[in-house]
């Protein structure tokens, strides 16, 4: 139930950085998206427990492993969206469970069987389809790689988190791994602003931006990286990430709020994503 609630929420935050996208650049959008996140976890963490895990947590290694799991994670996904839209974005990352799984067998000793690469084979190719529909072609560019990085580097970070962080709740494993991220998304945006590269435009932020940046930082990644988390220490990460396979159909349906139009052909070819994962995660694929 915690990871439906979290693919719901997060699912929103696709057609919303697809409306902020079109005012704010998108280092500004993760950097105020894990910023918000961040400070409005923080104090919820310390009063749960009065500070205790505050005071006893691993700092040094959760904000390590937050910047790149939750940090360096969302800057490539806000840069890849920029490039292609919030529905292609979706379908990429539906293929998680599959980087889940390939991080399993690399690390707890799970089998490659040849459900695996049938389930990878179906995905890319749903993936590409989904890719061409939207785009008008089939040049994968840095916005397509950044989004295929983005997938594994997040999956790695919710399986680190949860293993190299045992002692810490939910809750704070999201609090001070978002906080990492946080961390380098400022550092990154303050780089950008001393040198007038790309600087905050904060006369462009009105009342219907400030909304949808709280949308998508305390709803779609804060909320939804809690329950998140909260699956993945029950489940493991190969299962929890399953749920990433319906995201895609959750964000075309958020989408038609927000204009876009329904396709029965990008429906297909996300569907053949999802078949491919759910054959990669068949019961022959499985942990001895």
């Amino acid at each position: 139930m915690a990871c439906v609630a979290s693919m719901l929420v997060w699912a929103v935050g696709f057609p919303v950085a697809d409306e902020l996208l079109k005012v704010l650049p998108p280092i500004a959008i993760a950097t105020l998206r894990l910023s918000m996140a961040a400070l409005a976890l923080l104090p919820f963490w310390y009063l749960s427990d009065a500070g205790r895990e505050w005071r006893s947590a691993a700092w040094a290694r959760a904000l390590v492993i937050g910047a790149m799991g939750s940090g360096i994670s969302a800057l490539l996904l806000i840069y890849a969206q920029e490039r292609t839209d919030g529905i292609t974005i979706a379908v990429i990352f539906a293929a998680m469970p599959i980087a889940g799984i390939a991080l399993e067998c690399l690390f707890d000793g799970r089998r490659l069987t040849w459900r695996l690469i049938a389930g990878i084979i179906l995905s890319t190719i749903g993936g590409i389809a989904v890719y061409g529909a939207r785009m008008g072609h089939l040049n994968m560019g840095l916005g397509a790689l950044s989004a295929l990085v983005s997938v594994v580097i997040f999956a790695w970070g919710a399986r680190t988190s949860v293993k190299a962080l045992p002692d810490l709740s939910a809750l704070g494993r999201t609090t001070i791994t978002l906080t990492g991220g946080a961390i380098v998304a400022v550092v990154v945006q303050a780089f950008l602003d001393l040198t007038g590269s790309a600087a905050v435009p904060w006369h462009l932020i009105g009342a219907r931006e400030w909304l949808y940046l709280a949308i998508y930082g305390v709803g779609s990644l804060a909320i939804a990286q809690l329950l998140f988390l909260t699956g993945v220490a029950t489940l493991g990460v190969a299962v929890a990430t399953m749920h990433h396979n319906v995201a895609p159909f959750y964000v075309m349906v958020f989408s038609l709020a927000f204009g876009a139009g329904w396709n029965w052909g990008q429906v297909a070819a996300a569907a053949l994503v999802v078949l491919g994962v759910i054959v990669a995660q068949g019961r022959g694929n499985r942990a001895p």
